[in-house]
């Protein structure tokens, strides 16, 4: 006779009432929000193309969970917080999970995602690459005037004998160096590397991928690149020279800008010795490395205060104000910096524990597909909340973390969500907001 109390938990008392808990609730599960992945997921068809371009060399005639449910099943889960294949071997009973795939029978165990990550080809990572873009253009109703697309590379540590894993000095262990691209809080492409390269290294081919795409959907948009210090390279700046592509990127310091800022710098450091307060200015000059093939324009932003001297300079060849141009379009790349650590944090972008480097790589990409997934659903379906501009962690735990019940016959699925959410409102504005 089995033994109904297993799995009995006993929490005291509250009064003459004995506190029990047990995990015999039946269909209940702790992802309400799944229904609006579902909602978002069918408006912008991300888990449809994305099986549209993968490869999927099994027998047709033995396939039982198709690629499309595979890739809902793992985006929704990267939502939802589940970073771990083997979370799957019991969410693929989730009824929730199951309605919000499309399926009442129980999804994909963990081997079926694990060889689907190690089956990965260059082919297929080319493919969700412009997937991501794919999603970009279709997310516009009109071409834009002007965009502006954030380069950026950041680590990926390594715990364990995943190939091409190299040590890099600055980040102090072993590690990938993926190189993402931004527009806004859109994800154009990830790419991974191995970290003992350039940070830069194929920068310019990638800026060059997407330009062409971008351009054949929008001839008469103006395409401006923006990076730090890392990418001031001439390969890319060139090429942006050539095809009429404005761009802004730092240019670290070195003793012959420190020469020719340094009567600027004097002057306020003497400000500063007769105020005590914080001296601050914006120039322009003309500049030419050894290695550049013609003097380009220079802004530098000057400080001087209590800690000294803290210079910064940007190459460009746009033709706005100096102040405008370092703090209005400049400073604000560092928005694509909490966009990455989105991605890696909240969506579980850093989750590179399998061997082969095309199967991590697939893994990235999927946590920057499950983010976009996020994104849309923040500028589509949350507008006019209060979580419009909330990070992914915190409308998983607001708005996709709640209790629901779900009730299936012959005729109807019916999920009953926790009366007292707290973000009741906010969930009945974004279901409204993706209605069919």
């Amino acid at each position: 006779m089995p033994n109904c109390t297993a799995d009995s938990m006993n929490f005291g008392r509250l009064g003459r009432r004995v506190i029990e808990a047990n995990f015999q609730g039946g269909a209940i599960s702790s992802d309400g929000g799944l229904v609006l992945l579902r909602q978002i997921d069918r408006r912008i068809g991300l888990s449809k193309a994305i099986a549209q371009v993968l490869h999927d060399p099994r027998d047709p005639d033995r396939i039982i969970h198709s690629l499309r449910d595979l890739i809902a099943q793992r985006l929704y889960g990267l939502c939802c917080g589940y970073e771990d294949l083997n979370d799957h071997d019991r969410l693929r009973h989730d009824p929730l999970l199951q309605t919000a795939v499309g399926k009442v029978e129980p999804l994909a165990s963990s081997p079926t995602f694990s060889r689907l990550e190690n089956r990965a080809s260059r082919a297929d990572i080319l493919a969700l690459n412009q997937v991501l873009v794919e999603q970009f253009i279709a997310s516009h109703h009109k071409a834009p005037a002007e965009l502006i697309l954030d380069i950026d590379a950041s680590d990926v540590p390594l715990h364990g004998d995943q190939e091409l894993a190299e040590f890099h000095g600055y980040y102090d262990h072993y590690c990938y160096l993926p190189l993402y691209v931004f527009c806004g809080q859109a994800m154009l492409s990830c790419v991974l590397r191995p970290s003992r390269i350039d940070g830069a290294k194929q920068a310019a081919a990638v800026i060059k991928l997407l330009l062409s795409r971008l351009r054949q959907a929008w001839p008469e948009t103006k395409f401006i690149v923006r990076g730090d210090s890392g990418f001031c390279r001439q390969l890319l700046i060139r090429w942006c020279e050539r095809h009429d592509v404005g761009y802004v990127i730092g240019v670290a310091r070195n003793a012959r800008l420190q020469k020719a800022v340094a009567d600027w710098e004097a002057e306020l450091e003497a400000d500063f010795a007769k105020t005590h307060s914080k001296q601050r200015m914006i120039r322009e000059f003309r500049y030419a490395a050894k290695s550049w093939n013609r003097e380009r324009r220079l802004v530098t932003r000057l400080e001087f205060g209590s800690q000294g001297r803290n210079p910064r300079f940007v190459v460009t060849n746009l033709d706005l104000p100096p102040e405008s141009l370092y703090d209005e379009l400049y400073c604000l790349r560092g928005e694509a910096e909490n966009r990455i650590k989105e991605t890696q944090l909240d969506l579980f972008g850093t989750r590179a524990s399998c061997h082969a480097f095309l199967a991590n790589w697939l893994r990235l990409l999927l946590a920057a597909l499950a983010y976009t997934l996020m994104q849309r659903l923040r500028s589509i379906a949350l507008v006019g909340t209060e979580l419009a501009n909330a990070q992914a962690a915190t409308i998983r735990v607001k708005l996709l973390k709640i209790g629901a019940s779900v009730i299936r016959n012959s005729r109807r699925i019916r999920i009953l969500l926790a009366s007292h959410h707290p973000e009741r409102e906010t969930f009945l504005t974004a279901s409204r907001a993706l209605a069919p």
